[in-house]
């Protein structure tokens, strides 16, 4: 195996980078708790933790920390949150040239972990929902020369549908990843053939598919047809230890299963997939790879990091190909 290790990166402009994440910034305020409470019910934790989470923030700082040039299009608040989140991203190496401060408070999400690393998440989108049309387009040559470019469904959908529109006039080469996450009931139809790759979790694609179930490989395999059949490139479903289910643009369905590891905290999980999927298909030598195997390494880096407690700071700085 060749072992790819974390490397110091060089000080460049924006309009260099490699990966593009067009997406959100939270502070996490997480609970560790025996079990998840129920509605009305109180219950102590053993743990406090204050970090640094947002999808899209997640997924950059992932690329960045495997070696990934990563540049972040978002919104912070003016508040200190806002200003602890700025220093956090420069200290992990994601370029902050387009992140813009904007009156009022900054995202938050208070998350929830239980002793089986199950979680529940409540969002406040703050400065992130003040993300919109004409923040995309001020963004210019980073997108419009980027090899990789994530969204997720944590910022408004016109920013989300004019970066795609953007990259589909100035960038057809750009390889685009949709994470459709959190939940959404639908999105517009033009969307899906923007996309390269169309990623969704088992609860995310049980509400925009409209299906009783997606738990199962087979339903998985049927959600991911679907979405392909709506005009996406890469249908795709993670089912968290279960691996991840794709359908590629031959209509071939494939299963990758994850490593087993003893999980502690699976929050950001997903976003570690995501943000390591990109990292390799943006990387010069990785990009050479076949798609199975990409998605194999990203699995490998998303099992990794539940095997410790936060979001970003659980990432890790290495993968082996």
């Amino acid at each position: 195996f060749l072992f790819k290790q974390w490397y110091q990166r060089r000080v460049r402009g924006a309009e260099d980078m490699a990966v593009v994440v067009v997406g959100s910034c939270m502070t996490d305020l997480i609970s560790y708790v025996p079990t998840l409470p129920r509605a009305g019910e109180t219950v102590h934790g053993s743990r406090f933790m204050v970090g640094f989470g947002g999808k899209g923030a997640n997924q950059a700082v992932c690329a960045a920390k495997l070696g990934a040039t990563t540049a972040l299009v978002a919104n912070l608040g003016t508040d200190a949150f806002g200003d602890n989140y700025m220093e956090n991203l420069k200290q992990v190496g994601v370029n902050v040239s387009h992140i813009e401060r904007v009156e009022g408070p900054s995202g938050v999400a208070t998350i929830t972990v239980d002793d089986n690393a199950e979680n529940c998440i409540v969002i406040v989108g703050g400065a992130n929902n003040s993300m919109s049309r004409d923040r995309v387009r001020s963004a210019g040559k980073p997108l419009t020369a980027s090899k990789v470019v994530i969204l997720q469904n944590e910022i408004p959908l016109e920013a989300n549908l004019e970066t795609l529109q953007l990259l589909d006039e100035s960038n057809k080469e750009c390889i685009t990843i949709y994470n459709a996450a959190p939940a959404v009931e639908s999105l517009p139809e033009n969307l899906y053939s923007l996309v390269k790759i169309f990623c969704v979790n088992e609860s995310e694609a049980e509400k925009l598919l409209g299906l009783p179930s997606v738990k199962s490989v087979e339903e998985a395999a049927n959600a991911a047809g679907i979405l392909r059949k709506r005009g996406c490139k890469i249908g795709m479903v993670t089912l968290g230890a279960g691996g991840v289910v794709y359908q590629d643009e031959s209509g071939n369905t494939t299963h990758v299963k994850c490593p087993k590891v003893k999980a502690v905290d699976t929050t950001g999980a997903g976003d570690a997939f995501i943000g390591a999927l990109a990292c390799l298909m943006a990387d010069k030598e990785d990009g050479k790879l076949d798609f199975r195997h990409q998605v194999e390494i990203a699995c490998s880096v998303a099992s990794e990091s539940v095997t410790r407690l936060g979001t970003q700071s659980s990432y890790p700085t290495s993968y082996t190909r």
